[in-house]
């Protein structure tokens, strides 16, 4: 399993520790439902970990505990060893969030957008953030993009900004929420290619929750496959190949039966229940 004990800054070159995550026992519940059961794995420094689980599975609800955006209702998540969710762990562990729509300011430029994490965090002068922003701009090849506004820009696009924006932040670790979802083919890849470039180009540990099969095949070193709220499988990416769980496969590789479709099995079985 790839392994990085530094990440490479991608302005400065300069090195810092590689980071790791650890979730153990976590669950998380809203209102008393709970949405997350249980969930234990780690993610080791410099490797992509791609989480993957039919929508609802609760993927982004995992993400946002990783992140440190809220508490899990029990259990632990460290990020080398300190707790997300701790103001102090910023000193320690530099992380940036990929949203799933981008979460670009509609009013702001691109440049703006990339500028504002630097300017509120007093990251030196103008002249050395527009130096970042531009430099995050060219290895997204975004050049001559900055100041055209979100509305002005196609899915894509709105996606590389917003990875770009990320790595203004000189991360140690990056989140990625469904990179690919919205996206033709074409782009899809280009995204991926993005994902496995930064983390072999930088070294920087990467957690990406998806639905897509393809990008999971592509880059991901470990996948883990979310079922309502439960981490059911974990592993190398070959084991996709031929999963050896019924549930896993039939969710990699759904077989259509115009003659027995789902959605009348699920009716069936709606029935049942209310009986």
């Amino acid at each position: 399993m790839p392994c990085s004990s530094t990440t490479r800054n991608p302005f400065t070159g300069a090195e810092a520790p590689a980071v790791d995550v650890k979730v153990d026992g976590m669950s998380k519940s809203y209102a008393g439902v709970e949405v997350i059961r249980d969930v234990s794995f780690s993610v080791e420094s410099g490797e992509i970990f791609v989480l993957m689980g039919p929508s609802g599975s609760g993927k982004s609800v995992l993400l946002r505990q990783v992140a440190g955006l809220e508490s899990p209702t029990s259990g632990t998540v460290r990020l080398s060893g300190h707790d997300p969710r701790e103001e102090a762990t910023r000193d320690h562990v530099k992380l940036a969030l990929v949203f799933q729509a981008g979460a670009l300011f509609n009013s702001l430029s691109v440049y703006d957008n990339l500028a504002l994490y630097p300017r509120e965090h007093r990251q030196g002068n103008e002249k050395a953030i527009r130096e970042k922003v531009m430099h995050s701009l060219k290895i997204l090849s975004l050049e001559n993009q900055e100041g055209k506004f979100p509305s002005e820009l196609s899915g894509g696009m709105k996606k590389r900004v917003a990875i770009a924006r990320a790595l203004v932040m000189e991360p140690q670790l990056l989140l990625y929420d469904e990179p690919t979802s919205e996206l033709d083919p074409v782009m899809s890849a280009t995204i991926v290619e993005i994902i496995g470039t930064l983390k072999d180009q930088f070294k920087v540990t990467s957690v990406v929750v998806s639905h897509d099969r393809a990008l999971a095949m592509s880059i991901a070193d470990r996948v883990g496959i979310l079922m309502n709220g439960r981490l059911i499988s974990i592993g190398p990416r070959s084991e996709l190949e031929h999963p050896k769980d019924p549930v896993v496969a039939d969710f990699l590789q759904p077989k259509i039966d115009i003659g027995h479709p789902r959605f009348k099995q699920l009716e069936n079985q709606n029935q049942k229940a209310i009986q």
